[in-house]
């Protein structure tokens, strides 16, 4: 009786174990590069169909270069790229190629605040003001003919969250027409705009620009905010905020922070703010596609070359960030492994969650009909989707020179799609219908 008693004891402890065991050991910690692509049920005739999608593209010359990769349960089952990196030189695109990553940065910048909540050092739901007591309490009513414009006093406290979700009010509104204006003023001024700048700046006039995140962000909260937190989504400018309140609160700057919390753990050592000069070379060159022909961008171009200046001081939480594919999908399967890769947990399972499975706006915004937005993240659900395929449980974002990537929990699918173009056509869907179709029915 004894015996069956202490059996009763331990089986569930027993049962427990047997269920978390083989779960834990299901989680990729690394990308397997050879998996045997048969056995998984991936058919060579659709592999070949994704081939001539991709170079049917620079054959119409509709881009200059993509690189793809797809991992199914951290199997990499499609990791190329097409085209050329520079098409005047005929050099030939690589999948090691460095990509502008542009506005992939911002979902880093959040799971590094999200570290920062983990060890208890800030909530979610905290004001703002807490850590920063300039944050902006006024909303703007009405902007006067010479400039001065008139307020009232907020009606909710922006939280972190609202930072996280494009909620906060910062240079939304009437505040961007107001901060346009001047900033052209200032650039008007300006001795010489056309020399790029250190670091990738979201707005740039020449020899006025900031150099420090902290100069910029002080600079933003002399404007009064565009709308009251939580009641409107307005791009951008909250995640160059979240990245101050990093260095507020962990007393490090960004890219240390950035670098020792995400990064590194994650192995994307090649992803970064700034390089030596010789690493120029890596990036790919942008370009438009103009009524069927590609143009150099050569504006563009100064985001690379910012990134090889020796005053290393800016680093923004918007954009700045640089690097291969193959480094950001370190970064997405670490969140569709609920916080762990590399043999390191980054982030909780519950933070991942929280992240991707809330919607922080309300219902009428101005992304658009089912536009969600969680904490760093699009969420897609049945009323917007880019393709059918996609499922109500992927999140994603993207880059503005067309870098895209989508992760799928309910598939165990990560997709990334990669261009450096400026003008072009929409590709990416075309792709990702085509990379769903991959996989086993």
């Amino acid at each position: 009786m004894k015996k069956n008693i202490a059996l009763l004891i331990l089986l569930p402890a027993m049962i427990a174990w047997q269920c978390s065991g083989p779960a834990k050991e299901k989680l990729p910690q690394n990308f397997n590069h050879t998996p045997d692509l048969t056995r998984l049920g991936i058919d060579s005739v659709k592999m070949k169909s994704v081939d001539s999608l991709l170079q049917s593209f620079v054959d119409d010359s509709k881009v200059s270069c993509v690189t793809a990769f797809v991992a199914k349960e951290g199997n990499v089952i499609y990791h190329k790229a097409f085209g050329w990196k520079d098409v005047e030189n005929r050099i030939p695109a690589t999948t090691a190629d460095y990509y502008v990553l542009f506005s992939q940065t911002k979902a880093i910048i959040t799971a590094a605040f999200m570290t920062l909540v983990e060890k208890g050092l800030v909530a979610v739901d905290d004001p703002v003001s807490k850590y920063f007591p300039g944050i902006p309490d006024q909303v703007v009513t009405k902007v006067n003919s010479d400039g001065t414009f008139e307020t009232r006093p907020v009606a909710a406290t922006m939280t972190f969250a609202h930072l996280m979700s494009h909620s906060s009010g910062l240079g939304a509104g009437l505040v961007g027409e107001i901060r346009g204006a001047e900033a052209a003023k200032a650039a008007s001024g300006a001795a010489d705009n056309s020399a790029a700048p250190c670091g990738q700046h979201s707005y740039y006039v020449g020899e006025s620009s900031f150099k420090t995140l902290e100069e910029a962000m002080l600079d933003l909260a002399k404007y009064p905010l565009g709308f009251d937190p939580g009641t409107e989504w307005n791009y951008h400018v909250s995640t160059n905020m979240l990245a101050y309140m990093i260095e507020r609160i962990s007393g490090k700057p960004l890219r240390e922070y950035v670098k020792e919390t995400i990064l590194e753990p994650l192995g994307m050592e090649h992803t970064d703010w700034f390089y030596a000069p010789d690493m120029l070379e890596r990036f790919v060159k942008p370009y438009n596609s103009v009524d069927g022909k590609l143009e150099p961008a050569t504006m563009m171009n100064m985001f690379a070359l910012g990134t090889i200046c020796s005053d290393q001081s800016y680093c923004e939480g918007a954009i700045g960030l640089n690097g291969p594919i193959e480094d950001y999908a370190r970064f997405c399967q670490m969140m569709l492994n609920k916080g762990t890769f590399n043999g390191r947990q980054v982030l909780k399972a519950e933070t991942v969650e929280a992240m991707t499975t809330v919607n922080r706006l309300p219902e009428v915004n101005s992304g658009g009909a089912g536009f969600r937005f969680g904490l760093g993240f699009e969420l897609y659900n049945e009323l917007k989707k880019p393709v059918p395929e996609v499922s109500n449980s992927a999140y994603a974002w993207g880059g503005m020179l067309g870098t895209e990537y989508m992760i799928d929990p309910d598939n165990d699918l990560i997709v990334l799609y990669y261009l450096n173009m400026f003008k072009h056509e929409p590709t990416y869907p075309l792709f990702l219908s085509k990379a769903y179709r991959l996989l086993p029915e």
